[in-house]
């Protein structure tokens, strides 16, 4: 019944069942989850968007090749990961597609970059 609730989800592009399967962070949360647990943010935005700014330590898959390249971060298996976009939709269905390939513990940000903004936390370009 849940894959097919994935499934189907997938197939309608709704990230609001996808944020129901994977908890959720702030971007303070994240930013503390960062630099104390040492936490993997994977930015799931396009290239331009990620050139126009993105956080530092950040890993940069966009949503469209997260499936392909899935096993680049095979060696955070074991540790936290967020994923996070530019408004919290395109990293849900990102965290939703790493915890499906076994990874442990896989959060979303709230809000995603503008949130990560709006929060006055630092971003490199």
């Amino acid at each position: 019944m849940r894959k097919m609730i994935l499934l189907l989800a997938t197939l309608l592009g709704s990230s609001a069942i996808f944020a129901e399967s994977v908890p959720s962070v702030s971007p303070q949360q994240a930013a503390q989850m960062q630099s104390t647990q040492k936490a993997v943010i994977i930015d799931v935005r396009e290239n331009d968007e990620w050139n126009a700014g993105h956080i530092a330590g950040a890993i940069h898959i966009p949503l469209s090749e997260i499936g392909n390249r899935v096993t680049e971060l095979t060696q955070y298996q074991n540790t936290p990961i967020i994923t996070q976009c530019r408004s919290g939709s395109r990293s849900a269905k990102a965290a939703n597609v790493l915890k499906n390939a076994g990874f442990n513990t896989v959060y979303n940000m709230d809000g995603g970059l503008n949130a990560w903004q709006k929060a006055d936390l630092k971003t490199v370009n």
